[in-house]
């Protein structure tokens, strides 16, 4: 029985995977690859595209729309894990790619948890990535923790008492899924007079990456599903 791999891809940048990330994406027979909907590309997948060879793996996108609904994704997810459990089961490796790493607000989380209670003899070996957080860090200069500091991280789509709590108990804040929440979070940061204490960064590691520290020129504006938020006292 082979493999099943979830391998973290980074947030963008072909250089930023790890090179046992990109020594199992070679090797795999069949490689996974999350898009959000059937008319959108695989982000994950055009990472890394430079190390996949299509003339003998079997490259495969599967949709996971950005809902909620847990009707719609389950479904969806435990396809998805037939699937993976029918390659490793005849012998064939493969990988599921994820931007960032796997284990961090990933779409593999939910199968893995499919493929452990249904198919719980077939190995399942996580590979880590760079995520989107350190990536933004390290473009924007900012250090995520310093001696005892504490860090957060949660997404801009939790509730507001939530956020206001966790930007009050913590030094660094990340909050992913800030676009279309980013008005609502500034809001919040004005009110604990954290404004100017934040950092915006989108499509970290790839050609569109920006680094804004000017929050309040975001407001009003459509921003990029691919962005974060680090808000550092």
């Amino acid at each position: 029985m082979a493999r099943i791999f979830a391998v973290g891809v980074g947030p963008g940048d072909p250089e930023l995977l790890t090179r046992k990330a990109e020594r199992v994406i070679r090797e795999a027979a069949v490689i996974y690859a999350p898009a959000a909907s059937a008319d959108d590309a695989s982000y994950a997948l055009s990472i890394v595209e430079q190390f996949i060879h299509r003339d003998r793996q079997e490259i495969l996108t599967r949709v996971f729309p950005m809902t909620r609904d847990e009707t719609v994704l389950n479904p969806l997810r435990a396809a998805t894990a037939r699937e993976l459990a029918g390659h490793a089961q005849a012998g064939r490796e493969v990988a599921f790619i994820t931007i960032g790493d796997p284990l961090l607000y990933s779409t593999f989380q939910p199968i893995f948890r499919i493929l452990s209670q249904e198919y719980p003899l077939i190995p399942v070996e996580f590979v880590p990535g760079i995520t989107s957080m350190n990536a933004a860090a390290a473009a924007a200069g900012v250090p995520l923790a310093l001696a005892d500091e504490t860090v957060a991280i949660l997404p801009a789509t939790a509730d507001e008492e939530k956020i206001l709590a966790t930007l009050i108990a913590f030094d660094t804040v990340v909050l992913l899924k800030i676009s279309r929440a980013f008005d609502r979070v500034y809001g919040m940061l004005r009110q604990l007079k954290l404004e100017k204490k934040g950092v915006f960064v989108r499509r970290v590691g790839s050609p569109e990456e920006e680094v804004i520290f000017d929050l309040a020129s975001l407001l009003g504006k459509k921003l990029d599903y691919l962005s974060l938020l680090i808000v550092k006292k």
